[in-house]
């Protein structure tokens, strides 16, 4: 069966709505699934992102729960007529002793989620229950209270639970959730040295610039090629530019034929690109993020072709013919595009070639 999806949830039912330091930091943090009281949810502000987990305490408050919502309660006869009525269901358990193991291990399965809180630090209840739920569709979250306790609960029995309910009005344990929760969806490039065999001017064409909703460093950029096998590091904005001024939101991207790699190893051509839509910007180590297009920028410039190879791999990448863009060289120091020349060795990424819209297929494919 498939990994699920690592979820986050919040537990707010305890934070106030005057409480504005947490949930500001909740609302500006990759967290998009809070857990709240019916009464929150009727009358806290919440941004649209937000997936609601409603807390029931009767069955007659059903009628006043969104559809959409999740409905949560320790009790079995409200999720059985929230589950009637179209609701997905969340059961929470209380772990203390073996019968309620038991319990969890043989009922949990009947429900799209399974939040479980401990009553003592050790995880040997928790490896029970993943392996008698390893087979079910059950999301399983442990309820924990530090950055730390979600990361062990994600490495029990080196599979883990499938999420964590998270509870703490500590501002700084959020901030380190939130921080661990970003390494924990970034992707890591695999970099290498392309060696270059031509450089030759390409006459006109037009050429995109990718403007983003975030703020880039100098040793970040984006991975830019015409094939579908890889491409190379073109530099953000963000270097010495002697008559205007830096643009750390933006790469000058190259020709519009090019792609331009996303999450989940996606790749887009920079034609279709369009406001809204994630790219990943990568650094010199090969880490990356998600950034969000703001804005597409096409103009009719002059245009350069480089050529090279990474071992049997030869890639190209087309970009505007100017100084001042820059491409990242192997050693992680920009090089300016006009200076680039045969011999020298710049940083790229390469994987299977093979995509249809953007998305990586098994099909023979020949790109030159």
């Amino acid at each position: 069966m498939q990994q699920k999806e690592r979820q986050v949830w919040y537990d707010g039912r305890e934070v106030s709505v005057e409480n504005m330091d947490i949930w500001e930091l909740i609302n500006h943090s990759p967290i998009d699934k809070v857990v709240v009281s019916l009464q929150q949810r009727q009358g806290g502000y919440f941004p649209q992102k937000m997936t609601f987990i409603t807390e029931v305490a009767n069955t007659d408050e059903l009628e006043q729960v969104p559809l959409g919502d999740v409905v949560f309660s320790n009790n079995q006869e409200i999720l059985a007529n929230a589950k009637k009525l179209g609701y997905q269901t969340c059961i929470f358990y209380s772990v203390d002793d073996r019968v309620m193991l038991e319990r969890v291990s043989r009922e949990a399965s009947e429900y799209d989620f399974a939040a479980v809180d401990f009553d003592l630090p050790t995880n040997i209840p928790l490896e029970l229950i993943i392996a008698r739920l390893e087979e079910s569709n059950t999301v399983l979250l442990r309820a924990v209270n530090t950055a730390i306790d979600t990361e062990i609960a994600y490495g029990t029995l080196e599979k883990g639970s499938d999420g964590v309910l998270f509870a703490t009005t500590d501002v700084d344990e959020v901030k380190r959730l939130t921080s661990y929760m970003s390494k924990l969806s970034s992707e890591n490039l695999e970099l290498h040295p392309m060696v270059v065999t031509e450089v030759k001017h390409a006459g006109m064409g037009v050429r995109a610039c990718i403007d983003t909703t975030g703020i880039m460093t100098q040793d970040e950029g984006m991975i830019i090629g015409s094939t579908s096998g890889g491409g190379l590091f073109v530099c953000s904005e963000t270097h010495y530019l002697p008559y205007m001024n830096l643009r750390p939101f933006r790469v000058n991207a190259g020709a519009i034929h090019s792609y331009v790699w996303q999450p989940d190893d996606a790749a887009e051509y920079l034609s279709d690109l369009k406001v809204g839509d994630k790219v990943l910007c990568v650094n010199t180590k090969g880490e990356t993020r998600i950034l969000t297009v703001g804005r597409m920028k096409t103009e009719v410039r002059p245009m350069l072709l480089i050529k090279g190879t990474v071992g049997n791999r030869e890639l190209n990448v087309i970009v505007q013919d100017d100084w001042h863009i820059r491409i990242m060289s192997a050693d992680g120091m920009p090089r300016n595009a006009s200076t680039i020349k045969p011999g020298d060795e710049l940083l790229a990424y390469v994987c299977e070639p093979g995509r249809h819209v953007g998305v990586k297929v098994n099909e023979t494919i020949i790109e030159k």
